[in-house]
């Protein structure tokens, strides 16, 4: 078995502490020092997960921390609530891992639906289950979910996430799009593994009215196996996906929107790339994280966390709740600078962080 870095947070400043806030103006938004407003809301609710994709996980998986570690329906309900009410936070989605690993995740969106009401919620998620457990999470208030696939093909998608278990996923999806959750969004992982199998999967997204978006693989593996001549490149992708479609660049509508259209065929359907690595877009981000732990975390590659947690358990006003997290998102760093000489990947990897 590998050493792999998991678990609790490394960081360079205790999560407890305070950050600094010198210079920040006197201004509600989650502002950075780069003039970037955060107002997309990531948080995890567990590193549980019931495939072992090798871009994400260790085969073994990740260790799960002690459920009185992890954040509670209540305690999510009530950052949500001063995300929206005191942040100008505008959406919320729920990862992992893989959020459906909560058996409690219907709470999670009911008492976040309960504190923000008009809130867009969404979920991202592989699919698995997901055919059982929506109406629950209609019920609760869920809006749209975002499914992980990387391929159609079931050995291909054996291999990459060491399960078998791509009906499971299909039917996930279709679930989704019987009930009409709308718009259903695909993500998928560009690996040189399943490069091949890119146009087949566009063509079965496209057959089952879904919008997929292919995304370049980052340095955030928890096997740290991540090269750059192995990932594939944007413009790798789109030569394949030329092959065997007509695309159409369109752009992006919205500088904070991670992903870049193409019309298919003429359109109205389209296809994104989200070009991490290659076409970097970390000038116009606008997302803020919190860990399943209740950590704000700024930005996936930044390894400083600020701890709410501590502070929801210790009787903290919501007026003090929102300062601390002010002053995480201040301090926000400009970039994951994965091009500049003497990178390094952060101690935490992305199903630890959440997606």
């Amino acid at each position: 078995m590998s050493t792999i870095a998991l678990g609790m947070p490394q960081t360079r400043r205790d999560p407890r502490e305070a950050p600094p806030v010198d210079g920040r103006p006197a201004v509600p938004e989650l502002v950075d020092r780069f003039g970037r407003i955060a107002r997309d809301l990531r948080i995890s609710v567990t590193s549980a997960c019931s495939l072992r994709c090798t871009y994400c996980m260790p085969e073994e998986g990740l260790p799960v921390p002690p459920r009185e570690q992890l954040l509670q329906p209540d305690e999510i309900g009530r950052l949500v609530g001063i995300a929206v009410r005191e942040l100008g936070v505008r959406e919320v989605r729920f990862t992992g891992g893989e959020p459906l690993m909560r058996h409690d995740l219907a709470d999670i969106i009911a008492a976040s639906r309960a504190a923000a009401p008009a809130i867009d919620v969404s979920i991202t998620t592989n699919g698995i289950g997901l055919d059982h457990r929506l109406p629950a999470l209609l019920a609760a208030g869920l809006d749209r979910v975002n499914v992980s696939l990387d391929t159609v093909d079931r050995e291909h998608f054996r291999l990459l996430t060491r399960r078998d278990r791509l009906d499971a996923v299909l039917a996930g999806i279709r679930a989704a799009r019987d009930a009409g959750l709308t718009p259903l969004k695909l993500n998928a992982v560009m690996m040189r593994e399943t490069l091949a199998d890119a146009p087949a999967l566009l063509r079965w997204a496209l057959d089952n009215g879904a919008q997929l978006r292919f995304i370049e693989q980052m340095p955030l593996d928890a096997d740290h196996s991540w090269a750059r001549d192995h990932m594939v490149p944007a413009a790798e992708l789109l030569v394949v996906l030329g092959a065997a479609f007509e695309l159409t660049e369109v752009g992006r509508d919205d500088p904070s929107t991670p992903a870049e259209e193409w019309l298919v065929d003429g359109g109205p359907a389209t296809v994104g790339i989200i070009a991490s690595v290659t076409r970097t877009f970390c000038d116009a981000c606008d997302r803020t994280r919190i860990t399943a732990e209740g950590t704000v975390r700024s930005c996936l590659f930044g390894d400083d966390e600020t701890d709410l947690r501590g502070l929801l358990r210790g009787g903290a006003t919501d007026a003090e709740l929102a300062d601390r997290w002010r002053a995480a998102m201040w301090n926000k760093q400009s970039g994951h600078g994965i091009s500049l000489p003497g990178f390094e990947a952060p101690a935490r990897t992305m199903g630890a962080i959440g997606g």
